[in-house]
């Protein structure tokens, strides 16, 4: 057997009585399609459930799968601690997966988990389901804080596991919608809101999982949609497969996004294998990138590749033109993958003998130092985007009002802390934000003492 159906939900604990204590009245809609899907999946009598929750445990380069027999949780965190639950997971299916993903490198498993209780994530589809069925065992996964084809290939793995064990599943992708849908809402409203949920229920009452990958991770944050990666996953685990997809329902009363809708195989289909297709496409993009680019970014790929290849760093190349050599500047290095940054590291002025030499010793370091990632990978090369940021000097300002986040970078200094932002960065859209996220990244504490300086940029794409 393999997956029988998959289910994409929401999981507002309101939605339980018991939590709600009558505000649950407000989403009608959303608790008849809920009640729906609870039937179908009685219907379709699967040995084993995976739900896939982004409130289950999160790490950022890591995918958790609870480990263990059982496990057990409740309400009581919503006030409603008579509403317990007590699974049994499926240990072989766990067992399997965890597995996989260490003889293939793939960074999932059982380890660091911090909360063994079940999470509302994983809580709300199971009182819809567990009122009509309960011949199950179960699987928690959570997601991750890789980019979006990364949990799509972890869908194919679960894909893969669910096959050779020759399981009837049911999958179950947990996650609300935008959280900025209406200013009265807990979150308040942003105009990316609604425009999220009119694309992700376009997209998934279709089943055109493909389009999944097309969601920035910028406009998702500005969103502040909850599963979108969730239903990537899902989508993964229905890979090369043809489905019939059902739109059930979508609220947005709350002020934030409830949509189900369901997905029943039908049989293979080739034109569905989505990665691939991705993959191919990013590919070809970034090969006519690299044909397009210009002499500062050939030599800070040239100086990446060279390092993660070799471990040694390069000397400057013959066909390096007299204006890298004779100037000196500061510069970063940005390097991106798939969308997602991949890694950044740069100098404020000039710590070498040439402008050449500055852009090879951060092409270094962006790929191998900077701690916020793991060093690249030799068989990552192909798929990395790389910009050049040239610094003009900086200049003192006296106030905030002398900065322009698309213009300006920005150094925030304070004794001897210092933290610098790059003008015109995706999801940096005012001042304050931008000063802000200078001051973290140089541990200046809010309410500090600061001085700011501006400076402009020659960017290199």
């Amino acid at each position: 057997m393999a997956i029988v159906g998959a289910f994409m939900v929401p999981h507002p604990p309101m939605i339980v009585p018991a939590v709600g204590r009558g505000s649950e009245k407000q989403i009608e809609k959303t608790i008849a399609a809920y009640e729906r899907v609870a039937d179908e999946i009685a219907a379709l009598k699967p040995e084993t459930i995976i739900i896939s929750s982004p409130h289950s445990v999160m790490y950022a380069d890591y995918f958790h799968i609870s480990p263990g027999v059982k496990a057990t949780g409740s309400f009581a965190e919503f006030g409603a601690p008579q509403v317990k639950f007590e699974v049994n997971y499926d240990a072989e299916l766990v067992n399997l997966l965890a597995n996989k993903a260490m003889y293939t490198g793939f960074p999932a498993g059982c380890l660091g988990e911090k909360r063994k209780e079940l999470d509302h994530g994983t809580m709300v589809p199971l009182w819809f389901i567990t009122k009509k069925y309960s011949d199950f065992k179960l699987v928690r996964t959570g997601l991750s804080g890789y980019d979006l084809l990364k949990h799509y290939e972890y869908g194919i793995m679960i894909k893969e596991a669910v096959s050779e064990l020759d399981r009837r599943v049911v999958y179950v992708a947990s996650g609300d919608l935008s959280h900025k849908l209406q200013e009265y809402g807990p979150y308040g409203f942003a105009e990316e809101g609604p425009e999220y949920d009119r694309r992700i229920m376009d997209v998934c009452s279709s089943a055109r999982f493909g389009k999944l990958f097309d969601f920035d991770e910028n406009f998702c944050n500005k969103a502040a949609e909850c599963g979108h990666k969730s239903f990537v996953i899902m989508a993964g685990a229905l890979d090369g497969t043809a489905v019939t997809a059902t739109q059930y329902s979508h609220e947005d009363v709350t002020g934030v996004g409830y949509g189900i809708c369901s997905f029943i195989p039908k049989g293979t289909d080739e034109g569905r294998h989505f990665l691939d297709l991705k993959l191919a496409e990013e590919e070809t993009a970034l090969e006519e990138k690299k044909a397009r680019s210009d002499v500062y970014v050939k030599l800070a790929r040239a100086s990446a590749e060279y390092y993660v290849k070799n471990k040694k760093v390069m000397k400057v190349p013959e066909w390096v033109p007299e204006e890298l050599l004779n100037t000196k500047a500061g510069a970063f290095v940005s390097i991106h993958k798939f969308g997602a940054l991949r890694g950044c590291i740069g100098t404020i002025l000039p710590t070498k003998n040439s402008l050449a030499e500055e852009i090879i010793r951060n092409a270094v370091s962006a790929v191998s130092e900077d701690n916020r990632f793991d060093p690249v990978e030799p068989e990552e090369l192909k798929w990395l985007d790389i910009n050049v940021d040239v610094l003009e000097s900086p200049e003192k300002i006296e106030s905030e009002e002398q900065l322009d986040v698309k213009k300006y970078g920005v150094i925030v200094q304070s004794g001897h802390k210092r933290g610098l932002l790059l003008p015109d960065l995706d999801g940096v859209d005012t001042v304050e934000q931008q000063i802000s996220i200078a001051m973290r990244k140089g541990g200046i504490n809010p309410g500090s003492n600061i001085d700011l300086y501006r400076f402009e940029v020659v960017r290199h794409t």
